[in-house]
């Protein structure tokens, strides 16, 4: 695996941390979570990570996680700005500052935030819709009544944030390679989605082409087009239909007229054919005719009609249905991408939990770096962990 032998630590947030967290564990890495004592975790991105749940606000406590990162390669910190400083855990601590080393100068201290660090925005609390919001993003997303949608909490927390983030932790590492120091690898979900946003914002800003240049709804990959949609079936089922190039369109609407009941044509009165994909003015009888006809067929029956051909006509599965893509039929998604040079394979559900129980490994860590009975024991005294679950 990549990351073997690779430490992190990883403070238990929401989404993008565990996410990326989880990314990194998934390459080989060895990842910690730190939690609160008596705190409940609903993490579900935490399959092979392992959990302490200590204290930073007591002193015995927070010279622990210090010793704990200071052994570490990589830390995320999920907090608002100013947060891990104020806990005496800030990246001046291990990195060094001027004139003063630190305690681990090579660590990776990646940190996640919502708003950009500099700004109106930087201290105020926000989710994956208020950073797309900022973005620029949302407004270009086509929703009910004239007013954006949101693609459930995609597009900031996961891939503007988690997955932008386990990058600018492997560019570290790999710079780390040839100048031996780590460094700070700021993030922020406004910016990450900005990012991965750059097609549709890049042609709206620059107006090269008009691709995204009509209101959201209107143009050719947001559902104004009535060859990139979704329609209803027969049963109730959904068909995504994206046949944007003039072959496919061609191959598509050949098959959907042939495979539609004879009465459904003569009653319809039109037939479309593959040179009215481009004119807007036919769009919308277009539309009305797919809509009709597609709910003449039930989707198992329409997959099975452009099962084999170009059409770009794809049923869309329910997440229960999609299972069948995983090996062994396992419920989460298997790491991804696959590097055939590696080892690895998909976790076994038997053997992984979804969900790790808070502190759960809080005496196996504590014996990993070098905690005496004396010391673990100080720390319940403390009140920094609660009891240590075995032979103290």
């Amino acid at each position: 695996m990549a990351l073997n032998g690779i430490k992190v630590v990883e403070f238990g947030g929401q989404a993008p941390v565990p996410f990326a967290g989880l990314v990194l564990q998934d390459y080989g890495a060895t990842v910690i979570r730190v939690d609160k004592p008596s705190s409940s975790s609903s993490d579900i991105l935490s399959r092979g990570k392992r959990s302490v749940a200590i204290n930073p606000k007591v002193p015995s406590g927070l010279e622990v996680l210090k010793k704990l990162i200071a052994s570490s390669d990589i830390l995320i910190d999920p907090f608002r700005p100013g947060v891990m400083e104020r806990l005496g855990l800030g990246p001046e601590v291990f990195l060094g500052k001027t004139g003063k080393p630190g305690l681990n100068q090579k660590l990776i201290y990646a940190r996640i935030a919502g708003f950009p660090r500099i700004g109106p925005y930087k201290d105020m609390a926000g989710h994956d819709i208020n950073y797309i919001a900022l973005s620029g993003a949302l407004a270009m997303l086509p929703g009910p009544n004239e007013r954006p949608g949101f693609p459930l909490n995609l597009l900031a927390d996961f891939a503007g944030g988690g997955l932008i983030c386990a990058l600018g932790i492997l560019l570290a590492l790999f710079e780390r390679q040839s100048t031996g120091s780590g460094q700070v690898v700021d993030i922020d979900m406004v910016s990450g989605a900005r990012y991965v946003s750059s097609f549709p914002l890049m042609h709206r800003l620059y107006q090269s082409t008009s691709l995204f240049s009509g209101k959201p709804g209107t143009n050719l990959l947001d559902g104004g087009a009535p060859f990139y949609n979704v329609y209803t079936c027969k049963d109730g089922g959904f068909m995504s239909l994206g046949c944007l190039e003039p072959q496919f369109f061609k191959t598509f609407i050949e098959h959907f007229v042939e495979a539609l009941p004879n009465d459904s044509k003569q009653r319809f009165g039109w037939t479309p054919d593959p040179s009215v994909q481009f004119d807007r003015d036919q769009w919308p009888k277009l539309k009305q005719y797919l809509e009709f006809g597609f709910k003449t067929r039930t989707r198992n029956e329409w997959e099975a009609t452009f099962m084999g051909t170009d059409a770009c006509a794809i049923p869309v599965l329910t997440p229960e249905e999609a299972k069948h893509l995983e090996p062994s039929g396992q419920l989460y998604p298997s790491p991804h991408p696959k590097i055939a040079s590696q080892s690895q394979q998909s976790p076994s559900p038997q053997s992984n939990e979804l969900l790790l129980l808070t502190g759960k490994h809080n005496e196996e860590i504590l014996r990993e770096l070098g905690l005496t009975n004396d010391e673990c024991l100080k720390l319940i005294r403390d009140g920094a962990m609660e009891g240590v679950k075995s032979k103290l």
